[in-house]
């Protein structure tokens, strides 16, 4: 670099600003003024209605679903839904409504999805002559490597609808947009769509699921996993769940009864090679915050404070029709018709891991054509947009940050010694309790809660009961709602 001071040093202050007016008057516009640009016209291509699956890390957002209020993270549906309207699958005056946008299931901030699904209805590009676009072949990290975020930076050049007539005809894409790609491109990393499928009118992504499955991720250390599994096992069957769960009543639920089909504890990896486990939770539908529920009651069962027939008891909730013992030789259960007040499990590990559907409603696709031959060279194009690759590289990062994390533990522990192991409570080799001890009990994630005396659950004090709750919101919160409303419609009506 030229250590000669550059001619512009030298210059005033006012002679700055007035070279600087006579360059931007030279400088050409980089885009069209919006009011002249041409409006797309929804209405001029035909429509067709798809389920799309997709997974998303929820560390980085307020949840799954799109709120009318500003929240502290995006939700995944508000992110979602910008990426459809921007690449023009659906029209945005529309709205969700517009596009029959439904759910399989809601997920809270902080929990991930590996098998998320929506069914909407999108533009199509079936049965039209079409040109295809240099944007459609774009890859995303060129352009701007984090997807929707700033000013969705791709989202200019969308002049032309983006179509891949120029790609031969596969079995899985013919003559279809790409849907995966389009929405890849312009999705930060942190949600990637993994397959489409066409759907029937009547196809419904929360309607039509037959059951999902719920992943909750944890460490074994310091629990008794066959005491878990006892208490895991007694969930499985049709059974009133509302002591396992988080009221809202502005649902006005009156019935609670879910069903599980299964709930095994096993190794996160089927090799073994993991010293992680996990819940697998499958069920048919689940209330809310069901699973981190559970699964604060298993941590208390797997560091025996409590035993697996507690799960008896908070599915014991109507004393005209009692709940039997699940064990010989164990006492009836006692009767719980309210929540008791415990803390659920920390959001972070869990995961929706598969929404599962008839097969002959999905027909699940890439839609990107097909897949390079073993061996073959793979191109830039086929690395951009191969979900693989782009995943994987996530992965590994993670494993190297899992690593450094490791060290720092082996750095600390050279000079700190680890605090005494209480859990689980009288096992073999675990020293006892003394008096005057503060127990951290897990709820996963690292999270503990902290106290120095540990009240069983059916000795804690209760809530209200559905019937209360239910009654105290709709002469509240949910008549201030309805009162709203009818002066809005009152004011929509006289304009």
């Amino acid at each position: 670099m030229s250590s000669h001071p550059s001619a512009y040093e030298s210059w005033t202050r006012e002679a700055l600003i007035t070279r600087l007016s006579q360059l931007e008057s030279h400088r050409k516009p980089t885009a069209e003024p919006l009011c002249k640009r041409k409006v797309f016209d929804f209405s001029a291509h035909p429509r067709r209605k798809i389920a799309l699956k997709f997974t998303y890390n929820g560390a980085d957002y307020s949840g799954l679903e799109f709120q009318k209020t500003p929240t502290t993270l995006p939700t995944v549906e508000a992110v979602l839904f910008d990426a459809l309207v921007h690449t023009r699958l659906i029209d945005p005056a529309t709205g969700f409504e517009g596009c029959g946008w439904e759910k399989c299931g809601r997920t809270d901030r902080g929990v991930s999805a590996a098998g998320q699904v929506i069914s909407l209805w999108v533009r199509s590009a079936l049965g039209q002559a079409r040109v295809r676009t240099s944007l459609e072949d774009a890859n995303v990290m060129d352009v701007h490597p984090t997807g929707l975020e700033g000013d969705l930076a791709l989202m200019g050049e969308w002049d032309e609808t983006p179509t891949n007539a120029a790609r031969p005809a596969t079995p899985q894409a013919t003559n279809e947009l790409r849907y995966i790609t389009l929405l890849n491109n312009v999705l930060p990393p942190t949600i990637r769509v993994i397959a489409w499928s066409p759907v029937g009118p009547d196809f419904s992504a929360r309607f039509s699921c037959r059951y999902r499955h719920y992943k909750y991720f944890f460490s074994p250390e310091g629990l008794d996993l066959a005491a878990m599994q006892d208490a895991a096992d007694r969930l499985v069957g049709e059974h009133d769940f509302r002591n396992l769960c988080k009221l809202d009543p502005s649902k006005q639920l009156t019935t609670f009864a879910r069903k599980i089909l299964s709930a095994r504890l096993n190794p996160a990896q089927a090799d073994g090679a993991s010293t992680l486990y996990v819940l697998d939770l499958i069920g048919t539908a689940f209330l809310y915050n069901q699973v981190r529920h559970i699964m604060a009651v298993l941590f208390l069962v797997g560091t025996k404070l409590e035993h697996p027939s507690v799960i008896d008891a908070l599915l014991n909730v109507d004393a005209a029709q009692p709940r039997a013992p699940s064990r010989p030789g164990e006492p009836f259960p006692q009767v719980i018709p309210s929540k008791p007040e415990y803390q659920m499990a920390d959001p972070l590990p869990l995961m929706l891991w598969e929404c599962a559907y008839d097969k002959d409603t999905v027909s699940w696709r890439t839609g990107d054509g097909p897949l390079p031959t073993e061996g073959a060279a793979l191109s830039h194009r086929d690395l951009s947009n191969n979900l693989y690759h782009s995943v994987h590289a996530l992965h590994q990062r993670s494993v190297v940050q899992t690593a450094m994390d490791a060290h720092f533990l082996r750095a600390v522990a050279a000079y700190h010694a680890p605090p005494p192991q209480y859990f689980p409570i009288d096992a073999p080799g675990v020293q006892p309790v003394p008096s005057g001890s503060v127990l951290s009990i897990p709820l996963g994630a690292g999270t503990v809660r902290r106290g120095a005396r540990y009240v069983p659950l059916v000795e804690r004090p209760r809530g209200d009961l559905v019937e209360a709750v239910n009654e105290r919101w709709r002469t509240g919160k949910g008549a201030r709602q309805m009162e709203r409303k009818a002066l809005a419609a009152q004011a929509s009506g006289r304009s």
